[in-house]
This record gives C-alpha cells, sequence and structure tokens, in this order.
C-alpha cells in the first residue's frame, strides 16, 4: 500500500472513531448549514459577527462532540459550524483537550477562541442543566437552542448558574432564537440567563425567550464593572421573571420591540452610568419595569413608543427611583446601525409568532408581519461596517487639529491616509477636527481605530465646529452619517472610551 493511501485510510478510521465515541458526524461541506439571517444590531458593528461562516459544518449530538469540533480545527480561529441535535447533558459532556481549544467537563466551554457558529438543527437542541460559557472569544453565533435549569448550586451545577454566560474580552456575539428557562430563582440554585461582565462588548440577544426565573440578566457585574457595552435586546419575551430584564452597569444598550409579562419586582434596571435607548416595547402586568432600582448611582434612559399595560410603580424612595408613572427621557442615545421598528400594539403577536428555538428562526421586517429569512450564505463576506463610503476621501489634503495629543502621535496622522500611524487623545477623552480654507459640504465620516485598538471608542459626538452644533451622536468607531452640512471645520469628540482610544484615519465625504 502506498504511503499517501496510508495515511488517508488512518485518518478516516480516527474520524469513525472519533464520531463512534463522542457523536460528532464530520462533513466537508461548508454550505450546508442551518443558521438563517444575518446578525443584527450592535453585533453589526465591530467588524461584524459571522460566526463560522465559509468553515467546515460538523454534526453533534453530545456535549464532548461539541468541545471534538473546537479542538479538531487547524488553529483556535479556523471558522466552523456546529450543527447540534438532541440533548447535551452532564452526562454526554466531557473535557477534550487541543491545541485549537480550552474546554472543561460539565460545560460547554467557548475560551480563547473565534469565529464558531452553533446552532440546533433537526428535532432540536436542549442544552440541559448545562451552560454555555463564552470567554475570551470573538465572533461567536448561537441560534435555535433551548438552555434549561443551569445551576450554580445544589446538583449539578454548571457555568456559575447562567444558561448562556460571557466574560473577560468578549467580542462580537450574536444570540438568536434560543429559550432560556430555569425553575426557579437563586434559593433554588438558579442564577442570571443571559449575564455579560468583565469587558464583554458587541452583542445582540434577539428572538429568544427569557423565562421562569429570579433573575433575566446582567451587563457588568458590579457597580465598578463598566467595561461592558454595545448589546442590542430586540424581539425577546421576558416572561414570570423577578428582575434584571435585563441590569445595566455602564455601557449603552438598545432595547426595542421586546414583551415583558409577569416582572416581580423591576425590570430594565439601569444603572451606574448605564445609558439605554428604549423603544416600542410592550410591558404587561409587570411592576417597576423601567428605572434605576437597588443603587445610589444613576443610570439614564431615552424612551419612545412603549405601552404600559397594567404596570404598576413604586414610589421614588432613596435608592428605588422607578422612570414611571409617566416615564421621560433623561438622556439621549445615537444608535450607529439600521433597524425597522414594529408598532409597541403589535409586539406581543409577533413576539408569540417568532421567539424561542424551534419557531423556524422566523423574523419581523418592521410592518408586524414575520417572514422566514432565507439561509445565511457563507461564502459571502459581510459588509464591513469600516468600510468607508463611495466617493473622495475629502480629508486626504486637509489640515487637522485637535484638544490633545498622547506622546509620539499626531493629529496629522489621522488624514494621511496610513493606517500604521494614529491620534490619540492624552486622556481617555478628547477630539480631533479636520479643516479646510473654504466651506466643504459633509454628510459622512468615517473613524478607523488603530490595529489592536479596535472597540476603544465607545461614546462620541460630531460637531460642526464653525457654530458648536452637534451634528450626530452615538456610540463605536465605523461610519458615521449626518444632514450634509457646509462646514470648514468637522470635530469628532470622544466622550468616553475603554482604555487608551486610537483613531487612525479621520476620513470625510460628501456623500
Amino acid at each position: 500500500m502506498k504511503r499517501s493511501a496510508a495515511v488517508r485510510l488512518s485518518a478516516t478510521l480516527a474520524t469513525a472513531a472519533l464520531a463512534a465515541a463522542t457523536g460528532l458526524v464530520v462533513s466537508t461541506s461548508s454550505a450546508s448549514a442551518a443558521v438563517t439571517g444575518s446578525a443584527t444590531g450592535y453585533a453589526t458593528q465591530n467588524g461584524g459577527t459571522t460566526g463560522g461562516a465559509g468553515g467546515q459544518t460538523v454534526r453533534a449530538t453530545t456535549g464532548t462532540a461539541i468541545h471534538s469540533a473546537l479542538c479538531s480545527r487547524a488553529s483556535s480561529s479556523t471558522p466552523i459550524i456546529i450543527e447540534v441535535q438532541g440533548t447535551i447533558n452532564h452526562g454526554n459532556t466531557t473535557k477534550v483537550s487541543g491545541s485549537s481549544c480550552n474546554t472543561a467537563a460539565g460545560v460547554i466551554e467557548l475560551k480563547q477562541i473565534s469565529n464558531v457558529t452553533i446552532v440546533g438543527v433537526g428535532s432540536g437542541a436542549v442544552f440541559d442543566q448545562l451552560g454555555i460559557h463564552i470567554r475570551e472569544s470573538s465572533n461567536i453565533i448561537i441560534q435555535n437552542v433551548t438552555v434549561r435549569n443551569v445551576k450554580k448550586s445544589g446538583s449539578p451545577t454548571s457555568n456559575g448558574g447562567d444558561a448562556i454566560g460571557m466574560e473577560s474580552d468578549v467580542r462580537n456575539v450574536w444570540v438568536d432564537h434560543t429559550t432560556l428557562e430555569a425553575s426557579g430563582g437563586e434559593s433554588e440554585g438558579y442564577d442570571g440567563l443571559f449575564d455579560m461582565k468583565d469587558n464583554t462588548q458587541y452583542v445582540t440577544l434577539s428572538y429568544s425567550i427569557l423565562r421562569n426565573s429570579g433573575r433575566g440578566g446582567l451587563i457588568g457585574s458590579s457597580e465598578s464593572d463598566r467595561s461592558n457595552g454595545y448589546v442590542t435586546f430586540h424581539h425577546n419575551k421576558y416572561e414570570n421573571i423577578d428582575s434584571r430584564t435585563p441590569l445595566l452597569r455602564g455601557g449603552i444598550s438598545h432595547i426595542y420591540n421586546n414583551h415583558y409579562v409577569n416582572l416581580h419586582e423591576s425590570g430594565i434596571n439601569s444603572r451606574a452610568g448605564a445609558r439605554a435607548k428604549v423603544d416600542n416595547n410592550y410591558f404587561k402586568d409587570s411592576k417597576d419595569v423601567l428605572g434605576t432600582f437597588y443603587t445610589s448611582e444613576a443610570g439614564y434612559w431615552q424612551v419612545s413608543g412603549n405601552i404600559f399595560d397594567n404596570v404598576t410603580w413604586s414610589a421614588r424612595s432613596g435608592d428605588n427611583q422607578p422612570a414611571g408613572p409617566n416615564p421621560t427621557s433623561n438622556t439621549s442615545v445615537g444608535i450607529p446601525y439600521s433597524y425597522s421598528l414594529d408598532s409597541a400594539s403589535c409586539v406581543p403577536d409577533v413576539v408569540n409568532r417568532t421567539a424561542g428555538a424551534n419557531k423556524g428562526n422566523q423574523v419581523s421586517n418592521g410592518n408586524c408581519t414575520p417572514q422566514t429569512p432565507g439561509p445565511t450564505d457563507p461564502t459571502t463576506p459581510p459588509t464591513d461596517p469600516t468600510d468607508p463610503p463611495t466617493g473622495a476621501n475629502l480629508s486626504l489634503g486637509a489640515g487637522a487639529d485637535g484638544s490633545s495629543k498622547a506622546s509620539g502621535t499626531s493629529y496629522g496622522n489621522v488624514i494621511d491616509g496610513n493606517l500604521g500611524s494614529y491620534w490619540s487623545p492624552s486622556g481617555s477623552t478628547g477630539s480631533v477636527s479636520v479643516k479646510w480654507s473654504s466651506a466643504t459640504s459633509v454628510s459622512k465620516i468615517n473613524i478607523r481605530e488603530a490595529a489592536g485598538s479596535e472597540g476603544g471608542i465607545r461614546n462620541w459626538r460630531v460637531l460642526n465646529n464653525d457654530t458648536g452644533a452637534v451634528l450626530t451622536s452615538g456610540s463605536g468607531a465605523g461610519v458615521i452619517s449626518f444632514p450634509k452640512t457646509s462646514l470648514k471645520k468637522v470635530t469628532f469628540e470622544i466622550t468616553s472610551s475603554n482604555g487608551s482610544p486610537r483613531v487612525a484615519e479621520f476620513e470625510t465625504y460628501s456623500g
């Protein structure tokens, strides 16, 4: 037998053995995955969220098989789509070792990896008493799965009691059409259904059901953990939950078209400087659905189009500051992505028909009409939100100045067309401007962050420096649009950041 044939036979036998031992079925196809639609909300920012698109597709029927699929990749960033069918539990989830993974028994461990999709297929995927833990990872998609009864105390325990938990430098996660549920609160051994902490950013939770739990979920583990944010919650149903739908500590969240039913103690708890844009949600048979609760450190909200149906409000006192009975905005939040709002009046119907696992992954088109998205084409790359608009970059040949500059940086570095150089303020905030000798029409700018500092820019304002008018505000780098304005100087002002922000290019376009 020739050596190449022997090697192929050995590989075939090894694959068969792996499948038999772990419940992993390996496919060479990269186009048969059951993922539908594409990421929405903040998960589209910071380069976008595509999961394992373009990678190999495998089928897993055990937790060990999921770990084996991660560990069998060429590297920790090799794209992979893992189709899951059946019940994943403690009995079939063991640790698997390899250079492209870092797994553990008793939990689905997505640690120190990237470019992974986990999608339920066939008769469904149920993670029973077993949580999904995302740590130091990026570009993750979880779609069409049920995670239930994950405990932090009692037996068995998994993932600190979180159905899905993210922590430690997590970026770009899209969780879609999932059912996350418990059977009680902390006294029964459960914790949160959807938690994010320790520098987790650019996350979207969409078309999901969260129910029967003491705690819906949080952003930030304590009042000092304010490094998280840019999270979108839309078309979800929160039902029979005591509090944290969600709890926000610092950062920005966009919460729209969600259906809240039977929230017993409090709902959206914005605190510790958090800012939430709360649009066209439907709250029913609940208490204190929005405000700052259980702390003296206030949070903020911008509200519009919400319906409050049989909602009761506590009196404002001390650490409890409900937004009602007539909620009004106390901040403004700019949203950098496009989205379509359903009318709040149809949210209960639309969400009941679309949210949760095994609903066909239907979505809404903004007209209160569920529809089925087509399959995701893994061969088509997503649009990068940092791709510049068409036309000439007006910054080339212009001038630049600013409020301050860190040692070794220059204002001119943002208009030189070189992504290898950058301007950084002397602190965590500051401004940089592009200027011309005569009035110039501008309608778009593109803020490109230096390599390695992506996500450093948090909140910002764009100013017409001639008049001081705020043209727009928002969060995160990328393409920013505003009404076409004739001006001699446009200013990009960073009002908050994560670490030291670095602007490689400040591009300007007429549009």
